[in-house]
């Protein structure tokens, strides 16, 4: 049984370039690596963007405006990630599923981050996922052209295909879920350095006896619904979806906490972020019907990348609804946890707590009527 991810016989070796980049003067460091990477361009010549949408990271593009679709994307480690990603788990993810066509090239590492290439496309939006007919997108670097507009369909359809790949050298593959979770909860703080952070967290976070009670039923409950353990993005927020117009697919990007993990988990993890982020908004998660549909287009490829044939049966698709809707709650929680640690140790400008409290509120929230759901017999 293993939870680490095998990177394939004969994948690149990953070049790693020792320089410490300082995340709050990116742009320094970042041409020291553009030096090493691209010694042919000239640094006067140079172009630096940076995105903001990130919360665990900081992120730049490089580029030379004779060569813009060469961007190379720098990426600095947040404060204390290194407790909440395991960094060796991120860079063979990034090599599998590069391998089997789901990832951009990994350029290299360097002390505190790594640089790849910049994924052609645009970022989607909340709105983009949940329109069954035309998903309007969001252009990273400006406006979309008019007229771009990407099937749902391929989303789930790309989902599928990095839940058939097969990168575990044989062994069963273990969820990283509960290891996780586990760990995440032991890092919990309990106090904040600041007055007001310790009296919110003292009113609004569930004590930790509960939250471990919690934990604990999780476990119990879902881990005996029979969901297939698969390789798993476990992050897919909208940002992190990349819809090329010109070649029509999507991909997925952000491999920080890919792993081994239950295929319900990062099917209802991408339901709940439908929600949105800045200002989470979940009356926008799926229902029932539009989840139907979604489920019944990912069971179809599934099978046919695992099994050769798209038949998919009612109990098969009522059975992955009812997993879904139950491991939705254990993504509430992870990313509950994953909030009250970066509450206390990032840089980044985001009320992390008040994140991690509309996610605890949420779980119990839904809890009662998710738990009433059956699997079919």
């Amino acid at each position: 049984m293993e939870t680490q991810i095998h990177v394939p016989v004969g994948s690149p070796l990953i070049q790693k370039i020792p320089i410490f980049v300082d995340e709050h003067n990116v742009t320094e460091g970042a041409m020291k690596l553009i030096k090493e990477l691209r010694p042919t361009w000239d640094p006067s010549n140079v172009r630096i963007k940076l995105f903001t949408d990130g919360t665990t990271n900081k992120l730049v593009g490089c580029y030379v405006e004779e060569s813009p679709e060469d961007v190379v994307l720098v990426r600095v480690y947040g404060n204390k990630t290194e407790l909440i990603v395991d960094r060796d788990n991120e860079l063979k993810s990034f090599q599998v599923l590069h391998a089997n066509g789901c990832a951009p090239r990994l350029y290299c590492t360097f002390l505190n981050g790594i640089c790849y290439e910049f994924m052609q496309g645009d970022a989607l939006g909340t709105q983009d996922v949940r329109d069954p007919a035309l998903l309007r997108c969001e252009h990273v670097g400006g406006a979309c052209e008019p007229g771009a507009n990407v099937d749902e369909k391929l989303i789930a359809r790309e989902m599928a295909r990095i839940h058939a790949i097969h990168a575990h050298n044989g062994c069963i593959p273990k969820p990283n879920l509960w290891i996780k979770m586990r760990k995440y909860f032991s890092l919990v703080a309990t106090e904040f350095t600041e007055e007001a952070s310790n009296i919110r967290i003292q009113q609004e976070v569930p004590s930790k006896a509960v939250l471990e009670q919690e934990m604990v039923w999780m476990k119990e409950h879902l881990s005996t619904l029979g969901s297939p353990v698969v390789l798993c993005h476990n992050d897919l927020l909208c940002k992190n979806i990349i819809y090329n117009n010109k070649e029509g697919h999507v991909r997925f990007i952000d491999y920080e906490y890919s792993s081994y993990n239950y295929q319900a988990f990062d099917i209802g993890n991408h339901f709940n972020e439908f929600a949105g982020m800045a200002e989470p908004d979940y009356g926008l998660y799926p229902n029932q019907e539009m989840q139907m549909e979604w489920l019944k287009i990912y069971l179809q490829a599934y099978k046919l990348f695992t099994k050769n044939t798209e038949e998919v049966s009612e109990r098969e698709l009522e059975t992955l609804y009812v997993q879904v809707n139950k491991f939705a709650l254990a993504s509430h929680f992870f990313w509950g946890f994953w909030a009250l640690i970066q509450a206390k140790y990032s840089s980044i400008d985001f009320d992390f707590l008040g994140y991690a409290v509309l996610r605890f509120n949420q779980y119990f929230k839904t809890k009662p009527a998710v738990m009433a759901m059956q699997v079919p017999e």
